[in-house]
């Protein structure tokens, strides 16, 4: 049985809408939850719902991480926070994977100093899966641990990218591209014209070249990973996350456009380092907590962090 942890305490709703989550999630039967925080408010919720909290394996953490915290210090001097705790015991194989839709910097920081970097990895990243038109979907990379890259860690993420493609989303041989303003090989910054020269010259990478932002759309048989950095990719994220937010406001219903629901896909993993980490929207509600956890779920089954040790060494 998968041992995953979830942060109670991580979210604009917190812990309600994270225990109502990891209630939803708990109908899978492959799974054993543990979920971190503070241990009278979690098994209160679970007691008005008549759920024993025994289904569960509540962590008490005396301490909470809040988003307005500063990311490092607060997880250095947070021990007995929920996301603290939860890296603990995930670093010392006590749970399989860890969750948390809580502060992201602190999740950064405990990636950082808690968690090991698979091989040659110096930086860990994460990812979201895009849905395109023809029903297959895109890895966009980074989307938000690191605003500023080297020319290297774009080429470690398109590693990443690429053996994340194979595993996860079953693409035999995925094309890599870089994110830029044109595709000519010498558009871009002194940093993409370096990265694509890395990327380009690797055997093991399946390089297309560069890819304008609007044929990750219209071109969907294009690309099946696009990498970038976490600040550019972010916005990104966020502007293709408010078509959906437009369409939902004016009630238009079209069946493509709903996928963009960060709902539906409730976290991205943390590609690059040796666990499974999981990290969900702030504003994440009971649904999207528990496909949070499915995630995790996914990432564990499909040996992910194993194919990373493999590949990276």
């Amino acid at each position: 049985m998968l041992r995953i942890g979830l942060d109670a305490m991580g979210g604009d709703y917190a812990p309600l809408y994270a225990v109502l989550g990891a209630m939803e999630a708990s109908q899978h039967k492959d799974i054993k939850l543990y979920l971190f925080g503070d241990e009278t408010a979690i098994t209160g919720i679970l007691k008005e719902r008549n759920i024993n909290p025994g289904s569960f394996v509540v962590v008490n953490c005396s301490q909470v991480i809040e988003f307005s915290d500063h990311p490092v210090s607060s997880f250095i001097k947070k021990k007995d926070s929920s996301i603290s705790r939860g890296f603990q015991m995930l670093a010392n194989g006590e749970i399989d994977a860890f969750a948390s839709a809580g502060n992201t910097g602190a999740m950064m920081a405990g990636c950082s100093t808690i968690l090991k970097l698979v091989g040659r990895i110096n930086r860990p990243c994460i990812s979201v899966e895009l849905p395109l038109p023809n029903g297959k979907k895109v890895l966009l990379l980074d989307v938000g641990f690191n605003s500023e890259c080297r020319p290297e860690n774009l080429l470690q993420f398109a590693f990443l990218g690429s053996v994340y493609a194979r595993t996860v989303m079953k693409v035999d041989n995925p094309k890599v591209a870089l994110l830029n303003i044109g595709e000519e090989k010498e558009k871009g910054t002194l940093v993409l014209k370096e990265a694509y020269s890395l990327i380009s010259d690797n055997e093991n990478l399946n390089f297309i070249g560069n890819i304008e932002p609007d044929k990750l759309f219209t071109l969907p048989d294009l690309a099946d990973v696009v990498v970038t950095d976490g600040f550019t990719g972010n916005i990104f994220l966020k502007q293709a996350e408010s078509i959906y937010s437009m369409v939902e406001q004016r009630a238009i219903k079209d069946s493509y456009l709903e996928q963009f629901n960060y709902e539906l896909y409730g976290g991205t993993p943390v590609l690059g380092v040796s666990s499974a980490v999981i990290i969900g929207h702030g504003r994440s509600t009971p649904k999207a907590i528990a496909n949070m956890i499915f995630k995790a779920e996914e990432v564990l089954k499909s040996n992910l962090i194993d194919n990373f040790n493999i590949f990276a060494n």
